[in-house]
């Protein structure tokens, strides 16, 4: 129970549990003692928080130069070299996409394109949130409610056209530490899984491919949207839809 008086409910766990994966919150540690569900659900975000944690800590050695003595034309040692282009990956970056391979492989799944590293590091947060998130890909014909709904995309984040399709997910998770929309669409050929992001921008679309799965990070005005189903899906066709159906909050 907590301070309202009310008992926590598996939805309020969960938001809870996304923001705070330590579990400091109160009424989170009652709950899941009784709920077999939801204490799988805290293991699984855990583990899954602990393994960002190491692909992430990736232990990079300083860049040393050696001193070189110098070299003239009429050494007769020289060699002309043919010219070869210098590649541009500076250390950041590559820390970025390193990071995100090894994140991505954990979970079977990478992702397309030589866009930035964060382009590349979001990409991979996307990734690894729907690998914990299985559940949430129910095939069914029964659509959330208009509270639940409203609750997941409310006024402060922007606003989506119903018409879209049927919804039969929507809840609040948490993709770089800022609480999202994570809906759940039905489909041609299954759930398709929509994240709204209206703070996370990408520099362009950023595929996302797997052995079952296929999907896009579209940009969208100062934020981007992941679209994300079966391999079947036509993402292409569904694409603009969605994009066009969302509108963020100024």
């Amino acid at each position: 129970m907590i301070a309202s008086g009310k008992i926590m409910n598996c939805d309020n766990y969960r938001e809870a549990i996304a923001a705070d994966p330590s579990e400091s919150f109160e009424g989170g540690a009652a709950h899941a003692a009784v709920c077999e569900s939801c204490s799988a659900y805290r293991a699984e975000l855990q583990a899954l928080d602990l393994t960002i944690a190491r692909a992430l800590a990736i232990d990079v050695p300083e860049l040393t130069i050696p001193d070189l003595p110098p070299i003239g034309e009429e050494d007769g040692n020289v060699v002309n070299l043919p010219f070869r282009r210098v590649s541009k990956i500076t250390t950041p970056a590559w820390i970025g996409i390193a990071a995100s391979f090894a994140l991505a492989a954990v979970i079977g799944v990478q992702f397309a394109g030589n866009g930035p590293s964060n382009d590349q590091l979001l990409a991979a947060a996307v990734l690894a949130h729907l690998d914990h998130e299985p559940w949430a890909l129910q095939i069914t014909n029964v659509a959330v409610t208009e509270e639940q709904f409203a609750r997941a995309v409310n006024p402060g984040i922007g606003t989506m056209d119903r018409n879209i399709g049927l919804i039969s997910f929507a809840r609040s998770c948490i993709i770089n530490g800022r609480i999202i929309p994570h809906l759940v669409l039905q489909g041609e050929h299954g759930p398709v899984t929509l994240l709204l992001m209206p703070d996370e921008m990408v520099s362009a679309p950023v595929t996302l491919l797997g052995e079952n799965v296929n999907g896009v990070i579209m940009p969208v005005g100062d934020g981007s949207i992941a679209i994300v189903g079966v391999r079947e899906e036509r993402i292409e066709e569904l694409k603009q839809r969605v994009v066009d159906s969302v509108e963020w909050s100024i």
